[in-house]
């Protein structure tokens, strides 16, 4: 069992920065492959970045490419999300998700492949 925590959202204004923090429970956290997801009011959960157990491979949705940055730390227990160049397009809840693997290298993009879920912290955008 795997519990996520976020953390670092709030308020930013176009063009400004956010990092979002996960920090996960559980002693084998680097065997599982994180991501991050967000729901816009209206709108399904979409993926928004993904990273492999290991930290060697990283995937990253088309909106986000060029402007955020998928890190983690295996001895934090901890993933993060550096968002910059922000729009207001971007305002959404995000979510942490967290897969087990014994493929190390994998970056999973697809929803359904996550099975431990975080809460979710809001980020708005104002233009």
């Amino acid at each position: 069992q795997v519990q996520l925590v976020e953390s670092g959202g709030g308020l930013a204004q176009a063009g400004g920065s956010l990092r979002l923090s996960c920090a996960a429970s559980g002693r084998t956290y680097s065997t599982y492959a994180m991501g991050w997801f967000r729901q816009a009011p209206g709108k399904g959960r979409e993926f928004v970045a993904a990273i492999s157990a290991s930290g060697d491979g990283s995937a990253y949705a088309d909106s986000m490419k060029g402007r955020a940055t998928i890190s983690r730390d295996n001895a934090k227990n901890t993933v993060y999300l550096q968002m910059n160049s922000l729009k207001p397009e971007d305002t959404a809840v995000y979510y942490c998700a967290a897969t087990w693997s014994d493929n190390l290298l994998v970056a999973y993009t697809t929803r359904p492949r996550y099975a431990y879920w975080g809460q979710g912290t809001q980020v708005t955008v104002s233009s």
